[in-house]
């Protein structure tokens, strides 16, 4: 999925604040891709990155485990049920801001009193999920995808989603800044990048 270069590439996956932390540690990295723009926009004007592009967008879900044990339909029902195990993301990472931006829009922040874990990350909340350890929580479309045998989405209609764009930048320190230029440009612009998306479920920037 992810674009070839004339370079041996090494990735380091993680929540985007915290691979942001890092490179703001001195950490050293070629290329930051987010899920927040606001970090990459961050780091912009910090210094400590290029001009950051974007390369994908997602949207967000109510995801449900498979046996949907709090009987889940719409998103509403978290507010007529008020026994649902909720995880979310916590407020720092992209996840948990998108999830708290939704229920302000839908006017259900007060669901946030049923949440029982809060992750840092959404490869975290699908996991509880998974093992049924929790009955609902906000996660990516692109999440559910691959655990779809043991947990399925619940459509967030798109007049309340937030705007999920993730962006990616080459770092200054980079230790080859042209190759990383590169992998930034076919990432952002290249047609096999953007069918790669798609079949995982990414929308267009």
């Amino acid at each position: 999925m992810l674009p070839r270069i004339d370079a041996r590439p090494a990735y380091s996956f993680g929540g985007s604040d915290q691979l942001a932390f890092q490179i703001r540690q001195g950490a050293p990295a070629d290329v930051f891709a987010s899920a927040s723009p606001e970090l990459t926009q961050a780091l912009f004007r910090e210094g400590l990155v290029e001009t950051p592009q974007a390369f994908a967008s997602n949207s967000l879900a109510l995801a449900v485990p498979r046996s949907n044990p709090a009987r889940l339909e719409s998103v509403f029902d978290l507010r007529r049920r008020t026994n649902v195990k909720l995880v979310v993301g916590t407020a720092q990472v992209p996840v948990g801001a998108y999830t708290r931006e939704v229920l302000k829009r839908l006017r259900l922040s007060g669901v946030l009193a049923q949440v029982v874990s809060e992750e840092p990350d959404a490869r975290s909340i699908v996991g509880k999920l998974a093992l049924g350890e929790a009955d609902a929580g906000f996660v990516y479309r692109t999440d559910v995808v691959p655990v779809a045998d043991r947990v399925k989405a619940i459509v967030i209609p798109a007049r309340w989603q937030p705007s999920v764009r993730y962006e990616v930048a080459v770092v200054r320190t980079a230790s080859d800044r042209a190759a990383a230029r590169r992998f930034v440009t076919a990432l952002a612009t290249s047609d096999p990048a953007r069918r790669a998306f798609a079949r995982a479920g990414f929308g267009t920037p």
